[in-house]
């Protein structure tokens, strides 16, 4: 055979291949494709990702007239194709839209190429098809729909369920091929029960009861055990005080202390108190217009001037007030909606129904704030101008006992406060402070549930009404979410600050719908919804992975198994600090200083007053929780942003999670974790001269559960080499243990302590310590 006969040959072949191929992935998209293809669920995660730009909310953006994001604009007559329309039911081929996604003619494509949004895939324009096949039928964005408390899904076996979460877990893990794991056992159930609620690992009194209690009721008890103790409104604390930017400085350069943690200590006490969530939230938006305030809800306001406030000479006093009130409309707009308004402070929103005119609108709100862009030193601010809270001791030690004062004097607090008469608003060009165009009353946004003007009074009380409402689609869904991502470590929407178009989908829709309802009839009850969460069978699942279920859901989107999720940077000290004995476990007051690195604050910014200079504190405050250390927003603490720790300069409420080489180097030479080892150390062998007794007791209370033979061999060989290299002078011993200001107990054998010292230094450099599974 010649060689042109090769290659006709070959090129025949090869065209084989590739029509099986096509023929088999029409196969594949035919058969990959839903029973009912939704617009919420399938068509319209599409076309905000590649249309919307171009064809949706923002009518400065909007090219060809054409607005795919609403159904009568969507199947009206196209302005430039006379004749056309961009989308007719039934008929996907007589679809301007189909045959546009469909063509392979680089000047009639859509997405245009220049555009950089890519094509669609075979498969996206197979739910194209079928959707318009079956009606093309819009549906409301999923997450302005009220939500619905659905029946309880139909499942087999219901042996393994606990509660109702359980239910539309199954239902999930069945539709994808998955199954459930079998319950993790007591030791680890327990240490991730104990993290969760208290930010703590268990105490070793704690495991020894619990694993003795043979009860049936045994884990329900140590549910509502760890919930009614204080430290739960600690934990609890941790995440809104990302949601509302709490600091303890001003945060713009030439930076001062300021004292919002009476605040804090609010919060903590609210969780304690288990304060309903709507009013927990209302006091926040609006506790000072509540008819007859006391001095606690004025002081819960202090959410909203948790912001960055310049004391720099030359600033324009106007541009600041602006940029204060814009980040009180982010953090409530993000933290309690779970929206992306920012979006709209310059042009209509590109993706959700939220126009300049309606973000200015809820910008109204806040602009009638007594507060001002800058009147110099705000250490010396007189209250008249800018809102501010005195509390006096008496105040504090008869009225609010919460808040731990560490003196006799009186405090300040910056709090909400309005103008006797309305501020006007005005649209801003651009957003710019200085470019009002059109003047706007301040109104909730209607895309998501109208605002009765007759009902609710136009000020933040009105908009707390609105907000708590139970026909507010939004605010109960978004913090049920965010109480989701706080114990599995995802929501059952991944993007829990953006509920909107361009936000993942739950994962979980009816779920998510039912927890918010039954959120909302029992109460707003905080605890209940926790208890009702940790109680089900989905909790309780053993972490281990199966390699079935890591080929089906690498993600563990519908939870087969328990999720391994690391600690957040504040819980990472109080683990180190808990297990060793060194932690002082009191509640609320002023922040501290623990160790860091020298120089930091000199050289990286300026800063005022206590701030020029970092002076580390002594005695008990090196040992406070995570939460109480003190953040200047201009350096963050550095342990804890190395752990992904927010910087608290704007609202968060999600923290991100990086992997790098310096968490590694902070966990075995940050001084308070060689200080932890150490003072661990010297304990154990004061109560017990047994070494490998002593190996297995450091174990446990770190790791909250007992080793097994290998590891206990494992640890054993090491503390006889570190022993070793001490006593035979190839380590120093005594610069080893020298570390921290906690006492040195020099009373014990130096090489001994030493080497049991590099031991627990090394116990707390397992992956498993930092990790909750």
């Amino acid at each position: 055979m010649s060689y042109k006969h090769l290659i006709f040959l070959a090129s025949i072949v090869c065209a084989v291949f590739l029509l099986v191929a096509c023929v088999n992935q029409q196969n594949d998209t035919a058969e990959n494709l839903p029973a009912t293809v939704s617009y919420n669920f399938h068509i319209r995660p599409i076309l905000s990702d590649k249309c919307f730009k171009c064809h949706g909310p923002d009518q400065n953006k909007r090219e060809a007239g054409l607005r795919l994001d609403i159904p009568e604009f969507a199947f009206a007559p196209l302005q430039e194709t006379k004749g056309a329309f961009a989308i007719v039911r039934g008929k996907p081929d007589s679809s301007e839209l189909f045959r546009r996604i469909t063509s392979e003619d680089p000047t009639y494509k859509m997405p245009t190429p220049e555009s950089h949004l890519g094509s669609l895939t075979s498969h996206e324009i197979a739910l194209f098809r079928k959707w318009i096949e079956t009606g093309a039928e819009y549906e409301p964005l999923w997450s302005f729909a009220e939500p619905v408390k659905s029946a309880l899904p139909s499942i087999g076996d219901k042996s393994w369920v606990r509660n109702e979460i359980d239910y539309f877990i199954v239902e999930k893990q069945t539709e994808n091929g998955l199954t459930h794991s079998p319950e993790a056992d007591k030791e680890r159930l327990l240490k991730r029960l104990s993290i969760d609620i208290t930010g703590l690992p268990p105490s070793e009194d704690r495991m020894n009861r619990f694993l003795s209690d043979k009860s049936p009721n045994a884990y329900e008890k140590m549910v509502e055990e760890l919930i009614n103790l204080p430290q739960y409104g600690e934990k609890m604390a941790l995440h809104w005080l990302d949601v509302g930017r709490y600091a303890d400085s001003y945060g713009y350069q030439d930076d001062n202390i300021r004292t919002q943690w009476a605040w804090r200590d609010w919060v903590i006490h609210a969780f304690n108190e288990n304060m309903p969530y709507n009013d927990f939230i209302t006091w926040q938006i609006a506790g000072d217009l509540i008819p007859g305030a006391t001095k606690e809800q004025v002081l819960a306001t202090a959410f909203f001037r948790n912001h960055k406030y310049t004391e720099e000479g030359g600033v324009i006093p106007e541009e600041y007030r602006i940029q204060y009130n814009l980040d009180k409309t982010r953090t409530y707009s993000k933290g309690i909606l779970g929206l992306t308004m920012e979006c709209a402070q310059c042009h209509d929103h590109k993706y959700d129904p939220i126009s300049q005119k309606a973000y200015f609108e809820m910008f109204a709100f806040f602009n009638n704030s007594k507060e001002v862009g800058y009147e110099g030193d705000v250490s010396i601010s007189k209250p008249a101008k800018t809102p501010i809270l005195t509390i006096t001791h008496d105040e504090i030690k008869n009225i609010m006992p919460f808040i731990n004062a560490q003196d006799t004097g009186s405090m300040t607090v910056s709090v909400m406060g309005d103008l006797d008469t309305v501020r006007p608003t005005y649209i801003l060009n651009r957003g710019v402070y200085d470019q009002p165009t059109t003047l706007v009353k301040a109104t909730a946004l209607e895309t998501v549930m109208p605002f009765d003007s007759v009902q609710l009074p136009r000020n933040r009380l009105g908009l707390a009404k609105w907000t708590v409402s139970e026909k507010n689609p939004l605010t109960a869904r978004v913090f049920v979410n965010q109480i989701w991502q706080e114990i599995f470590g995802r929501g059952l929407v991944k993007t829990s600050g953006d509920f909107g178009m361009q936000g993942d989908l739950p994962t979980h829709p009816k779920l998510l719908d039912w927890l918010a309802v039954d959120f909302m009839e029992n109460g707003w009850d905080i605890k209940r919804l926790i208890k009702k969460i940790v109680s089900s069978a989905t909790y309780r699942q053993s972490a281990a992975i199966s390699k079935e279920a890591l080929q089906k859901d690498p993600e563990n989107l519908f939870l087969s198994h328990a999720p391994r999720v690391r600690l957040k940077a504040e819980l990472v000290r109080d683990l180190v600090l808990s297990s060793s004995g060194l932690l002082v476990p009191k509640i609320g007051g002023p922040s501290v200083k623990p160790y860091q690195p020298k120089g930091l604050w000199e050289s990286a910014t300026s800063g005022r007053g206590v701030l020029a200079t970092y002076k580390q504190d002594t005695g008990t405050a090196l040992y406070r929780r995570g939460m109480y250390t003190f953040i200047k927003l201009t350096v963050p603490p550095p342990s804890m942003a190395l752990f992904d720790a927010s910087n608290r300069d704007q609202c968060e409420v999600k923290r991100g999670q990086t992997n790098t080489p310096l968490q590694a180097l902070a966990m075995m030479n940050d001084p308070y974790v060689l200080e932890a080892s150490r003072v661990f150390a010297q304990k154990l062998i004061a109560a017990s001269p047994d070494a490998h007794a002593n190996i297995a007791v450091a174990f446990r209370r770190i790791l909250s559960r007992r080793p097994s033979p290998k590891e206990v061999e494992l640890l054993e060989q090491y503390y006889e080499e570190q022993l070793a290299s001490f006593k035979g002078g190839k380590l120093d011993a005594l610069k080893t243990i020298q570390v921290g200001e906690y006492p040195l107990d020099k009373k014990l054998e130096k090489n001994e302590l030493a080497a049991l010292m590099k031991l627990i230094n090394l116990i707390y450099n397992m992956e498993e310590t930092i990790v909750k599974t």
